[in-house]
């Protein structure tokens, strides 16, 4: 089967969670650069990345990179790539571009380059002048970036973190791929219990759950790639099977989210339901003020309200510091919170065991590390 260069592209600060994920799918020849990943696969890999990779946006083919400065430059780099061993005849190829620190800075000119490239290298292949673009999408990206032109082709489609579950949010919610990042940054696991108190559409809970059932983030959704003539459709029903396997659904958890807000519990029963986990957290309707967690050596993961005007600031002020003198009661509870607050740690109480910056769509953030004991050894159940 053809060995392709992948590329898993995600946020700033991602890059080392995607890079693990990958290494435990066992791809071990991970490259990492500032918001993406490389490595080496064939078409199933990309079957069963799509399905599984839980913190990534896309999965894509690198089709080549080489350094343009000219238009003829970036015009013959393209049209040296092996564009016909990938889209048919009746393939439908937009392009779609970038371009930052590069002489070849009109990103219009430089699509509009690439795909009369791409149709002449499709030319010599069909003997047409004329392509109908009414089958399958292949979507094309060129990135430049200093003088260096990446092209690359799109497998995913619409962004990973679009799982199918979520049909209605509530203001300003985070990524289903960066609430799964902060779960997998914290050290929280299916055995501990777990309580999210700025809860909104309930999301965290959800990746939880998923992380927990080891539910593929991808198995309720579809992908372009599953219509191209060169993946196989078994390769895409082993990946499904492989996934619907792997589910554990007999391990107990216990989840469970509170908001102010009684319309944000309702959409996260919602989605939860929607996700096929209706039945496994619990959702209410509750101040932080009052949140109690039950349990011992438990996980909050949280992204608390951001405040832009004085009278919210205050109001994000007064919820940080009663989510602070709720964990004062929770010794053996660990505290996960990304936020955008500067005064964060003043506001809770305490400074934290750890910090790590990053990025809720454009909003710069920290997700703050309060780390309490972790709970004892089980012990092992002789065969």
């Amino acid at each position: 089967m053809k060995e392709l260069k992948l590329i898993a592209t995600c946020p700033m600060g991602l890059e080392a969670v995607v890079a693990r994920e990958l290494k435990l799918l066992g791809y071990h020849d991970t490259q990492t650069e500032n918001g993406r990943v490389t490595f080496s696969g064939d078409f199933a890999d990309i079957c069963r990345c799509n399905y599984w990779l839980r913190t990534a946006d896309r999965v894509l083919i690198k089709m080549g990179e080489f350094k343009a400065t000219t238009f003829d430059e970036l015009f013959e780099g393209t049209k040296a790539l092996p564009w016909d061993q990938f889209i048919p005849a009746d393939g439908e190829f937009p392009v779609s571009g970038r371009s930052q620190k590069s002489q070849l800075s009109s990103v219009p000119a430089s699509q509009g380059i690439v795909k009369k490239a791409v149709v002449e290298k499709l030319k010599l292949t069909y003997n047409t002048e004329w392509f109908p673009e009414d089958g399958a999408l292949y979507k094309l990206d060129v990135s430049l970036y200093d003088d260096i032109a990446l092209l690359t082709l799109d497998t995913t489609g619409p962004s990973l973190h679009k799982r199918g579950y979520r049909k209605h949010a509530t203001e300003a919610p985070l990524k289903e791929t960066l609430a799964a990042a902060l779960v997998l940054l914290s050290r929280w696991g299916p055995h501990r219990p777990l309580y999210d108190p700025f809860c909104g559409s309930g999301t965290l809970l959800i990746e939880a759950a998923m992380i927990g059932w080891n539910i593929a983030p991808g198995l309720r959704r579809s992908f372009p790639s599953e219509g191209w003539s060169i993946i196989p459709d078994e390769l895409w029903e082993q990946a499904r099977d492989e996934a619907y396997d792997a589910v554990k659904d007999d391990v107990p958890l216990q989840l469970v989210g509170s908001d102010i807000d009684p319309e944000a519990i309702e959409i996260a029963q919602a989605c939860a339901k929607s996700a096929g986990l209706g039945n496994e957290i619990e959702f209410k309707v509750m101040p932080v003020s009052r949140v109690q967690p039950q349990g011992k050596f438990g996980c909050i993961i949280t992204n608390p309200p951001y405040g832009e005007r004085l009278s919210e600031v205050k109001e994000v002020e007064k919820m940080i510091r009663d989510l602070g003198r709720a964990t004062i009661y929770l010794p053996d509870w660990s505290v996960f919170a990304i936020s955008p607050t500067r005064q964060f740690e003043q506001y809770f109480g305490r400074k934290a065991d750890k910090r790590r910056k990053l990025y809720n769509g454009r909003i710069e953030c920290q997700f703050l590390q309060y780390l309490g004991p972790l709970p004892p050894r089980q012990p092992k159940v002789e065969a």
